[in-house]
């Protein structure tokens, strides 16, 4: 089944976006803050051998630890990296430090410089002044950061180049079939990815009907202009979590720590993880109900809205 139109809408599988919309030497957006993070798509990724892409990723984590072991990446654009909570991403180390098995390229900016290039990507501006490296050290070692006058007498400020992914992948709670997307809890900037990108797939928790989204138009931070693909794929970004649907899976970053650190174990969890299965459904069953028994968080309802409904007249 390919991406596109009709009664299905965007409507697709995981195999089939990727397939579809992730070409080799893409520019690759996985976004996502703390929560939302589609391991799912990074491992349909590399399941399908796509090679030589350039990552990018406000904070590159596991994922992409994952994806760069298994060989997908030439570069990497990224601001803060780490598994969080407890330490580095050694398959990512190997590669920086002793081109172990390649090299990887990297391209550094703060945490606000990969905002303010999204932001630059999806308004279709040359550049994104910003204030913020006036006390680090990037400039030195990224000459993309660019020192210039501000055209208003006001002293310097630094210039960060817009970004413009070849593919943005976000995943969101809510998604109708034509792509329009609700999101609550941290939004980091998947709305500034989705809208910097040249294509845009959207993997969702819940497929729902249109008048759902249009219900509460506050949440729908992406619009369904913007989309191409629309995957339903509930639980996708374990071991990362969705606000309201599962928790953060934190056994896992902690045992991810002793995997990444020796090639051999991580060339194991590949195999027998994602490469040894053929969808994410899969590696749901793999985890077994006790999993997910754990991770299902209790019922915390936010209070209601009323819009008010127009009354003609």
């Amino acid at each position: 089944m390919s991406v596109g139109g009709g009664a299905g809408g965007k409507v697709t599988t995981m195999h089939d976006a990727v397939a579809d919309l992730v070409k080799d030497g893409d520019t690759v957006a996985i976004e996502g803050f703390t929560h939302l993070i589609c391991f799912a798509a990074g491992h349909e990724i590399i399941r399908q051998g796509k090679r030589d892409l350039t990552l990018c990723r406000m904070t590159p984590d596991v994922i992409y630890d994952q994806m760069i072991a298994a060989g997908v990446a030439s570069k990497l654009v990224f601001s803060w990296l780490g598994n969080p909570g407890v330490g580095s991403l050694h398959a990512i180390r190997r590669r920086v430090e002793r081109s172990d098995p390649a090299p990887l390229e990297l391209e550094e900016y703060s945490h606000f410089g990969m905002v303010s290039r999204y932001t630059a990507g999806a308004s279709g501006l040359p550049f994104m002044p910003l204030r913020s490296y006036h006390s680090s050290d990037l400039p030195k070692v990224n000459p993309r950061i660019v020192e210039l006058e501000s055209p208003y007498g006001d002293g310097t400020v630094y210039a960060v180049p817009p970004l413009n992914p070849d593919l943005s992948i976000v995943h969101v709670q809510r998604a109708d079939k034509d792509g329009n997307c609700h999101v609550w809890g941290f939004l980091g900037c998947q709305k500034e990815a989705a809208f910097a990108a040249r294509k845009v797939i959207v993997v969702c928790e819940e497929l729902v009907n249109g008048r759902v989204i249009r219900s509460d138009p506050n949440r729908t931070i992406i619009p369904g202009l913007v989309v191409d693909a629309v995957v339903a794929e509930p639980r996708a970004c374990h071991p990362s979590f969705a606000q309201g649907y599962y928790d953060r899976d934190n056994r896992f970053y902690v045992a991810w720590d002793p995997i990444s650190r020796d090639p051999a174990k991580l060339d194991a969890w590949l195999e027998e993880w994602v490469y040894g299965l053929a969808t994410h459904n899969d590696y749901l069953a793999k985890m077994g109900t006790e999993a997910w028994d754990r991770l299902t968080p209790e019922q915390c309802l936010s209070e209601p809205v009323d819009y008010g409904a127009y009354s003609p007249g």
